[in-house]
């Protein structure tokens, strides 16, 4: 992996927002904290105000000095209950006194429901002021106090996850976007590279064979001239075509070529585009096949469009054969489809170049094959003539065994 500026950015970046995270995740937890000794200090405040008021009675203080009665704690029940919502701590709770054999003196009596197992995180006040007796102790419990303050903490905990699931989406996408539009820079720089280098090549021929006709001008030879003007046409031929696929990629991707969409028969499509490779392919003893198995062929859809997709297609199957190319055409209905796969015996298409096939300005790399000339646009092109008529494209390859690319129309 090439560690240039864009990837130090971006684990620079990363790294940050992982100690953000934490500072976060850290700041939760001591929040919890304040918010537990902030509870704490209610409770004591509640049994210390409690205590007061028991003390200010003085009947009750006699009663206590003997034992607790259930009217005694049915007015301790009543104050705890006051001082509670006084401080706003609305939360279930138990109380017991105890004398200094830490006995509950209450037990045996109908309070006992409202009594918990002694816990360690409960508040406790001695009870010194009010009785002469020492180690008498007023302990209150709350059995859902973790449960509280998850509830006094959940409008906060709620909003900062929600809040670091945010930048975490929006770091993940910015960062494929940046990593995207890498990408696509990269592929427009080959793009370019490609293009100079398919305009350079017949623009030298057509100046060579230019030159070689000013030269033979007064020779009077004319096969020779003839032969220079049909490399002049020929090389002409292909900067028009390099030409328009550039502008008709662009102008699809713009909208500006309206389709005109008719019925039409697809095998005369198929038959025009054979016809078109006949001499290509008797050069090179290679050879397309058709097996017509499809009984509805009948479609809608823009006719020269459509002969440009397959065209391009048949070209690449060509261009990616090894040495004679074999080409099958096979067509059958799917469905309210008819689907039309174009199958070689090629190079093939290593699997994890497969979904990348389609993008635009990406080639496939070939490994020893140089004599591959294009810019990256022909399967783009077809993908969007397809998806245009409402239609898909797909393929299935294996690596030095060949190519079969299916699409499939619906039928009119």
């Amino acid at each position: 992996m090439k560690f240039n500026r864009n990837n130090i950015l971006i684990i620079i970046s990363s790294l940050a927002l992982l100690v953000v995270l934490l500072i976060q995740v850290n700041w939760l937890f001591k929040t919890a904290q304040i918010k537990e000794e902030l509870f704490n200090e209610k409770a004591n405040m509640v049994l210390a105000k409690t205590t007061q008021a028991i003390y200010a009675d003085e009947v009750t203080c006699k009663k206590l000095e003997i034992s607790a009665e259930e009217n005694e704690l049915h007015k301790i029940d009543s104050l705890l209950h006051y001082y509670m919502q006084f401080y706003n701590l609305h939360i279930n709770y138990s109380f017991e006194v105890l004398h200094p054999e830490a006995i509950p003196v209450n037990a045996g009596t109908d309070w006992e429901q409202l009594l918990s197992p002694v816990q360690p995180a409960c508040n406790r006040k001695s009870l010194e002021e009010v009785v002469s007796k020492k180690g008498w102790e007023l302990k209150l419990h709350f059995p859902q106090k973790k449960q509280f303050i998850m509830a006094e903490m959940s409008t906060l905990f709620v909003t900062s996850v929600l809040l670091i699931l945010i930048v975490l989406i929006l770091f993940w996408k910015t960062t494929r976007s940046l990593l995207k539009e890498k990408a696509i820079s990269e592929h427009t720089s080959d793009f370019l590279n490609n293009m100079t280098h398919e305009f350079k090549t017949p623009l030298t021929n057509i100046s060579l064979a230019g030159k070689m006709l000013i030269k033979d001008v007064n020779n009077n030879q004319e096969s020779k001239t003839k032969y220079y003007s049909g490399i002049i046409l020929d090389e002409n031929e292909k900067l028009r075509l390099q030409v328009e696929q550039v502008l008709s990629m662009t102008a699809l991707e713009r909208g500006e070529i309206p389709l005109n969409k008719i019925k039409l028969d697809f095998n005369s499509i198929i038959h025009d585009c054979m016809k078109s490779f006949e001499l290509q392919l008797a050069h090179t003893h290679g050879k397309i096949e058709l097996r017509p198995k499809a009984q509805n062929t009948i479609i809608y859809g823009d006719k020269t469009q459509l002969t440009n997709a397959l065209r391009n297609l048949l070209d690449n199957s060509i261009k990616y054969s090894l040495k004679k190319p074999e080409l099958l055409i096979q067509t059958f209905n799917l469905d309210n489809n008819i689907a039309i796969s174009v199958n070689d015996k090629g190079v093939g298409i290593k699997k994890e170049h497969q979904k990348k096939v389609f993008d635009k300005f990406y080639r496939v790399p070939t490994g020893d094959v140089h004599n591959v000339k294009g810019f990256g646009l022909g399967l783009a092109y077809v993908k969007k003539i397809i998806e245009l008529h409402q239609g898909t494209i797909g393929l299935e390859s294996e690596k030095g065994k060949g190519t079969t690319f299916t699409i499939t129309l619906p039928n009119a």
